[in-house]
């Protein structure tokens, strides 16, 4: 079945068009609990218009009986709609939960990306708001025009006392929608951003504690929480000025409405019946678009919401699950890659280009802020603001399923992130635990004997982000998860720069293993002991390649450079890890 064009602007909306059955199916729920709202005001016209004139108790049991029933379908019919909208918001949760979890995950990944947390919590924004009793409004209001009838029906002065009323609430609902939709906005990001930088900080409450920077840390969160307080509050402030206009327009209402039936009722043209009944009626017809002023907030939030998660999705689109390719064999390309970063005027790498064949291990070197990190991201492809091309076996390594590339990566990032859990969960990735291959990984990392002193084995629990473990058994265990599965591409960003002598030979160890499997490895280090295991040195000086090659080449033309360079009396320092003579 084809959907209408405005259906397939994005992704999300096709989500919620899918629900369109269950909208329909609440929307004649709705019907059905409105059309019945008018049983109260026609029980009170019999009862005082005809009940009361004619003694009949009779006739009053029956009225009230036929009354009741038709309270028990109402009931039911708001039982029912409200299930049908419950079950709608988790299955809602169901097809959206997996796509907006692997999105935000890709936009996290630069720093001014969405995080996780905030990409659910507009997802449940948007779940709450069309299964709670915001929607319930936009159901109701177009019930309003047959209250309207029946005012006119009873007298047309009262259907143009509602109409009048109706167009002052709209006009209210009008006017707040100008108002407060900005300063709701701005709030809203001024909030997001004090919780972010309190977060982030939270991160590192160790090193603030013991060297006494919570104090001084505090001002810049209080500027920022000020800040998001005093909009909250004029957005509040706002808000509440209409809530009470509404309140007013909405007693008003109710008082005149009274009055004119009372005047209809002195001339004789309506009955205290119909003048009791107009009351109800007109508070009803109203009922929807006081309820729009009510949650027009939650409208505004929940729209803003989507358009967030709308953005989200269609930055990162869900790859073919379909396409599978062919298990790669490691040779990476990197072919005039240029990598940029939010905040920086000029890039962190600058048309890097190199070709490596699978079975290679390639060591990188360079100075401090070089581009060597962020040229492993590139590797891996995982940095965003990038142009250029990385490829896997000729094939862009961005164009790969992340779950089916996955196992063929691995990566220890110069800041070891480990999770919670055990010892094993976290070098089998948290994926299915296979024995073998966890001791595998760990006998090639040098930490089988290590993990078995601990008092639960591999099955010791390490923490929060592994704070029960020290820096040298982290990067141990990041080295084992890296290479656990076998992977045929391994980039290591600094693995030993917090390993002992004993650590660093295990880790030389792992290499060559890695080596003898035919497996492509680039190797980030300032030391110059792992040189013995390169195949190829790559040196990155301010973002581009000086120099790429075969070791001793490189080591020999950067020793050659070096007596020219003593011979013409100019200094020329060799790059950081790198000896004059070959290692």
């Amino acid at each position: 079945m084809s959907t209408p064009g405005f259906f397939q602007r994005s992704e999300l909306t096709q989500v919620l068009w899918a629900f369109r059955r269950e909208f329909i199916v609440a929307g004649i729920f709705s019907m059905v609990i409105n059309v019945l709202m008018l049983s109260p005001t026609l029980y009170m016209l019999q009862v005082y218009d005809r009940v009361m004139a004619s003694q009949s108790e009779l006739t009053l049991v029956a009225m009230s009986l036929i009354t009741l029933f038709l309270f028990g379908v109402m009931a039911f019919a708001e039982w029912m709609r409200s299930r049908v909208l419950v079950r709608s918001g988790v299955r809602l949760d169901g097809l959206l939960g997996t796509r907006v979890f692997n999105a935000s995950f890709e936009a996290h990944l630069s720093p001014s990306g969405v995080s996780p947390t905030r990409a659910f919590g507009d997802l449940i924004q948007i779940r709450q708001f069309l299964t709670g009793s915001g929607i319930l409004a936009f159901f109701d209001t177009p019930w309003a025009p047959v209250y309207l009838a029946v005012l006119f029906f009873l007298h047309p002065m009262l259907g143009f006392l509602a109409l009048f009323f109706a167009a002052i609430q709209g006009l209210l609902v009008w006017f707040g929608h100008r108002q407060t939709v900005a300063p709701a906005e701005v709030a809203s990001k001024a909030s997001s951003e004090a919780g972010t930088y309190l977060h982030s900080k939270l991160r590192n409450a160790e090193a603030l504690e013991s060297m006494g920077m919570v104090h001084n840390l505090y001002p810049h969160w209080a500027q920022r929480h000020a800040k998001a307080q005093a909009l909250q509050g004029k957005a509040l402030a706002l808000t509440h000025r209409i809530t009470a206009w509404s309140k007013f327009i909405r007693y008003t209402q109710q008082s005149l409405a009274l009055g004119a039936g009372a005047l209809l009722v002195i001339d004789g043209q309506l009955s205290p019946g119909g003048m009791i009944a107009a009351n109800v009626l007109m508070t009803r017809a109203l009922g929807p678009i006081d309820m729009l002023v009510g949650t027009w907030r939650g409208f505004i939030s929940a729209r803003a919401a989507f358009e967030r998660l709308e953005a989200l999705l269609n930055a990162h689109p869900e790859r073919d699950p379909a396409l599978s390719r062919v298990a790669p064999q490691g040779a990476l390309t990197l072919r005039n890659v240029v990598a940029t970063a939010t905040g920086r005027a000029s890039p962190i790498l600058k048309g890097v280009s190199t070709a490596v064949e699978a079975g290679t291990v390639t060591v990188v070197l360079g100075p401090s802020g070089s581009g060597k990190s962020t040229m492993a991201r590139c590797m891996v492809g995982v940095w965003p603001d990038l142009s250029g091309e990385v490829l896997l076996d000729g094939l862009p390594i961005n164009g790969w399923d992340r779950t089916e590339l996955g196992p063929y990566l691995g990566y220890l990032p110069q800041d070891i992130e480990l999770f919670e859990g055990s010892i094993a969960e976290n070098i089998a990735r948290f994926g299915e635990v296979a024995p073998d291959k966890v001791i595998a990984a760990a006998r090639s990392a040098g930490l089988h004997e290590m993990i078995l002193r601990f008092p639960k084995g591999y099955d010791t629990p390490i923490g929060e982000a592994g704070n029960l473990l020290s820096g040298g058994q982290r990067q141990r265990i990041g080295l084992a998860r890296a290479i656990y599965g076998d992977p045929v591409l391994v980039v290591l960003d600094e693995p030993n720069a917090n390993l002992d002598d004993v650590g660093e030979a295990a880790l030389v160890r792992t290499v060559q293993e890695l080596k003898a499997k035919g497996r492509t490895v680039f190797l980030i280090t300032h030391r110059p002991g792992i040189l013995a295991v390169a195949d190829r040195l790559l040196i990155l000086q301010d973002g581009k390649v000086q120099a790429d090659g075969p070791r001793d080449a490189v080591l020999a033309a950067l020793r050659n450079a070096q007596q020219a360079a003593a011979q013409a009396n100019t200094p020329a320092a060799a790059p950081a890890g790198v000896q004059p003579t070959p290692a």
